[in-house]
């Protein structure tokens, strides 16, 4: 079972996320390498929105491998490269998860493994049995 809190005596989350997840120990346990906005044809789209959009779907795709969904998610990780709209990031973000809301990191980088690409995100996820 998984418990999300945000406890009383820190600040509001100022963001889409959770400040902390307590996981029981009858919890299956999936880590998810960091994901990048390529295609399954291996097509990587210029704008950094879709490659977000991507590499989410990436992350989507991996939770029904294991039989899991967005709602397993505990805690999830954006690396990001350049300059960024956030209400679009938000937007897009938002239109995956729905009311989930897993503890969340986001970090500015100055790149990743190529070029070409200008988001990480990797997951953390859980499920009962």
């Amino acid at each position: 079972m998984k418990k999300f809190r945000n406890p009383e005596n820190i600040h509001q989350p100022v963001g889409l996320y959770q400040h902390q997840v307590e996981l029981s120990a009858n919890e299956r346990f999936l880590i998810i390498s960091g994901q990048v906005g390529m295609r399954q044809d291996g097509t990587v789209p210029e704008d950094p929105i879709e490659q977000l959009d991507v590499a989410l779907d990436n992350i989507i795709h991996n939770l029904k491998a294991a039989d899991m969904s967005i709602e397993d998610i505990v805690k999830i990780n954006y690396y990001l490269v350049g300059e960024w709209d956030t209400a679009k990031r938000s937007k897009v973000i938002a239109s995956k998860y729905g009311e989930h809301k897993p503890c969340s990191t986001l970090v500015y980088v100055a790149g990743l493994a190529n070029p070409i690409y200008k988001v990480e995100v990797e997951a953390w996820a859980s499920k009962v049995g």
